[in-house]
C-alpha cells in the first residue's frame, strides 16, 4: 500500500506508531532489541513497512513490572533516539512516565512524548509538558504496573475512563499546554480486565467525539488471549488486527503496534471495502 494507492479514498486512516521497546522485560518482546544498534535496525525497519512514527520504550509497563531509575532508562533509549535521528527524518516518540527522560528525549530529536500515567507519575510533569514543544499522549491507568490489575474496578468504565482523561486534559490545559498537543489514550490493559477493556473498544468513539485524537494500542495483549484459548503473546497477531480494525473504523487517529506490515496491510484492505 502507498498514500498514493489510496487517494481516491474518503476512508480517514490512522497513523501507525511502530513499537520499539529497548528493555528485558517487555510482555511481547522484552530483550528482543535491549541492544542499541538492534533496536536502531528495528525501528528502521518498522519504517520501511509503514510506520510514520516510531514509540521508543526502556520501561517496561506490562503487568507487575516493576520501577527502574531514571538513570537506567537513559542509558536504554537515548543510544536509540541518537542513533534513529541521524537515520531518518521520522516521528519519534518517547514512551516514558519520566519528565526527566522525556526531556532528554525530546532534545535529543523525539517530538511526542507516550506516557502511561497521563503525567501523574511526577510532580513536575506538567510544568515540563508545558515548557516542551512536542505533542502528548495522555493515557489512562487504573493504579500502577505494579499492581494494576490486582482486581480493576469500575461502575461505568467509558465514562469514569472518560472523565478521568478530560480531566488530565484539563490539568495540561491550566499548566500552560496548549490543548492542539494533545492526544489521548483509553489505556486497554492498563487496569483493566477482559470486559472493560472491550467496552472501550466497542465505544472508542465516546472519546473520539471528545474533539481530541485517540490512540489505541492493543497489539499482542492479554485480552486477545483471552478471547482465543489462551493465545500466547507471540501468536496474537489476528487477533491483534481485528482489534486494530475496530479501532480504525470508530475513528483512531494512531495505532500502537507490534506488527506494522500486517496492520497496514490489514488497513489497506478494510480502506478498500469501505471506499
Amino acid at each position: 500500500m502507498t498514500s498514493q494507492s489510496l487517494s481516491t479514498t474518503p476512508v480517514t486512516m490512522p497513523r501507525l506508531m511502530g513499537i520499539v521497546n529497548v528493555t528485558p522485560d517487555s510482555f511481547s518482546d522484552g530483550g528482543k532489541y535491549l541492544e542499541g544498534q538492534t533496536a536502531i535496525a528495528h525501528g528502521l525497519a518498522l519504517l520501511e513497512e509503514g510506520a510514520q512514527i516510531l514509540d521508543i520504550g526502556g520501561e517496561s509497563t506490562r503487568p507487575q513490572a516493576e520501577e527502574i531509575s531514571v538513570e537506567e532508562e537513559l542509558s536504554r533509549v537515548m543510544p536509540v533516539i541518537e542513533g534513529l535521528r541521524k537515520k531518518t527524518d521520522a516521528i519519534l516518540s518517547i514512551d516514558t512516565r519520566k519528565p526527566d527522560v522525556a526531556l532528554k528525549a525530546i532534545e535529543a530529536g523525539a517530538s511526542i512524548w507516550n506516557d502511561v500515567s497521563a503525567l501523574t507519575f511526577d510532580d513536575r510533569s506538567l510544568a515540563i509538558a508545558a515548557k516542551l514543544e512536542c505533542e502528548i499522549v495522555l493515557m489512562h491507568a487504573q493504579g500502577l504496573p505494579a499492581d494494576m490489575q490486582d482486581n480493576p474496578h469500575y461502575e461505568n468504565v467509558v465514562g469514569e475512563v472518560r472523565e478521568a482523561l478530560l480531566g488530565r486534559v484539563h490539568a495540561c490545559i491550566l499548566s500552560g499546554v496548549e490543548r492542539n498537543r494533545l492526544i489521548i489514550d483509553p489505556g486497554i490493559g492498563f487496569g483493566k480486565t477482559l470486559d472493560h477493556n472491550l467496552a472501550l473498544t466497542r465505544n472508542l468513539d465516546v472519546f473520539v467525539k471528545t474533539g481530541l485524537p485517540v490512540m489505541y494500542g492493543a497489539s499482542r495483549k492479554s485480552l486477545i488471549g483471552a478471547m482465543d484459548a489462551n493465545a500466547p503473546a507471540n501468536e496474537r497477531l489476528g487477533g491483534s488486527l481485528a482489534l486494530a480494525l475496530e479501532a480504525a473504523s470508530k475513528g483512531a487517529s494512531i495505532l500502537r503496534v507490534h506488527d506494522v506490515a500486517q496492520t497496514r496491510q490489514a488497513l489497506a484492505v478494510w480502506a478498500f471495502i469501505n471506499r
